[in-house]
């Protein structure tokens, strides 16, 4: 019969319990001096330990030979039935199920007999707070008062719920997440008994998956086992069993956006979307990334932290929109809007002094009626320009999003576009949009004689109206239409 992971390496002494070195350390002692409490209470996340620290604590109390430094001795009978889980002074309970008023009536009827068996009755109610109130109410006076041969050891995730009137009667331990290297020394010992590898790069990725649980990562560990089937467990086969993004490709798009490559970014994110990434996993993946950067010193914290917000905060406001590659797209507006950029051009005026009417009037003009400014000006100050379009009007991150300045030739700006942004080329090259955009980029080189013509990089192609239809998306929810 197949056994668990997790259920096979339970610790069956508390020096191979991980992590809680000081919960673990008091517990020793209290047992040694035989100076245990009448009721615990266990609170923490899922899987760090807190019923298998409950059951070796019935497992001390009830042990026949238990040791000069608290350790259960794990031979004599007790110890053996508790190991074998067929003591019939541990009662554990599922408060899940066993919520109300009528089960904890009918402990109280019981725990006044004498133990079978043991030493001690001890009763571990798990998921404590799922008690209903009349139910916490009955087990009051019984928590405050037991008979001597009665333990209780409360267990739960969920301490706010937890009334305090209970709280005060128990002897309370916060169980923390496991940190890495607690995990890392679990699951090389279990590695090891199975005589089986897996490279260090996989630890962080089971940890990042497992939240800091030790059941849920030897979960982990266990799915990979049987995909490596055999073989030593690698990066590869970890990101494609747990379906998380190869950090390859997660770097690659990270390092377009610090380079603030628009372009290349959109590129990107059409190819993750054509090879069947879920989109809106990459994003909480990228965060991830970003976040475990930042702890590195890899990452500047100020754009890690601008990144990881841009991408849940727009996640949330999109929840409930199915075209998550349109949530990628306004992502990415979002973290790119937030990027500061210098102005590192300025533009030389000079002065003439006119006479109208024996008035002096003093007025800027260029040097020359050509303009003075090159492409490399116009590419070295875009994102400054795009900066101040998108003060004027939101939409512009949508519209400009694929948008290169190519060239400058006869005062004319040269845009280009990929023949697949065809609908944000039509919407500047409008009325509305093309002479607003023109005076932002007179104003902003004091250029007056500049003019802007877009264009298509190769043959022009009839619009799809599925592309059209994405772009009006984004521009409604831009406008608030959506």
């Amino acid at each position: 019969m197949h056994i668990t992971l997790y259920r096979k390496y339970r610790p069956s002494s508390f020096s191979e319990v991980s992590g809680e070195n000081e919960i673990v350390k008091s517990l020793k002692l209290s047992l040694k001096n035989k100076s245990m409490a009448h009721a615990y209470l266990f609170s923490g996340p899922r899987g760090v330990g807190k019923t298998t620290i409950a059951r070796l604590i019935a497992k001390g109390v009830n042990c026949l030979n238990l040791g000069e430094d608290g350790e259960p001795c794990n031979e004599c009978k007790n110890c053996k039935a508790i190991n074998e889980g067929r003591f019939s002074d541990l009662i554990e309970i599922d408060a899940a199920s066993n919520r109300s008023i009528d089960e904890i009536r009918s402990l109280k009827e019981k725990i006044n007999y004498q133990p079978v068996e043991g030493l001690k009755k001890v009763y571990i109610i798990d998921e404590a707070h799922m008690l209903t109130k009349e139910a916490f109410n009955a087990l009051l006076k019984t928590l405050e008062e037991p008979p001597s041969h009665v333990m209780f050891i409360l267990a739960t995730t969920e301490l706010d719920k937890i009334l305090p009137t209970i709280i005060s009667r128990c002897q309370r331990y916060d169980f923390k997440a496991l940190d890495i290297e607690d995990m890392k020394s679990g699951l090389k010992h279990i590695l090891k008994e199975e005589n089986l590898s897996m490279s260090d790069e996989v630890y962080p990725l089971i940890y990042e998956n497992s939240s800091g649980s030790m059941r849920d990562s030897i979960s982990i560990l266990e799915r990979l086992i049987v995909t490596a089937n055999g073989n030593e467990i690698n990066l590869k086969i970890a990101e494609d069993t747990l379906g998380v993004t190869p950090s390859s490709r997660i770097k690659i798009f990270l390092d377009k956006l610090l380079n603030e490559s628009e372009y290349n970014i959109i590129n990107e994110l059409e190819a993750l979307a054509n090879e069947s990434f879920d989109i809106e996993l990459f994003f909480k993946d990228l965060a991830k990334y970003c976040k475990n950067a930042i702890v590195k010193n890899e990452l500047d914290i100020d754009k890690g932290l601008k990144i990881i917000s841009t991408i849940y905060d727009v996640i949330n406001k999109f929840k409930f929109e199915d075209d998550k590659k349109l949530v990628g797209y306004v992502i990415v507006a979002d973290i790119l809007a937030n990027s500061t950029q210098t102005i590192v051009r300025t533009v030389t005026k000079v002065q003439k002094v006119t006479e109208d009417n024996d008035n002096t009037v003093v007025e800027a003009v260029k040097e020359k009626p050509k303009v003075q400014i090159t492409i490399a000006d116009v590419k070295s100050n875009w994102n400054s320009i795009l900066d101040e379009a998108k003060k004027k009007r939101i939409s512009y991150k949508v519209f400009l999003m694929g948008a290169n300045p190519v060239r400058v030739e006869d005062n004319i700006i040269f845009i280009t576009y990929d023949k697949k942004y065809l609908f944000p080329k039509e919407q500047m090259e409008s009325e509305e949009y093309n002479k607003e955009f023109t005076e932002i980029i007179r104003k902003f080189f004091n250029e007056n004689s500049l003019e802007l013509k877009y264009e298509v990089i190769g043959q022009k192609k009839e619009e799809e109206s599925g592309e059209e239809e994405f772009f009006k998306k984004i521009e409604n929810y831009f406008k608030g239409n959506s």
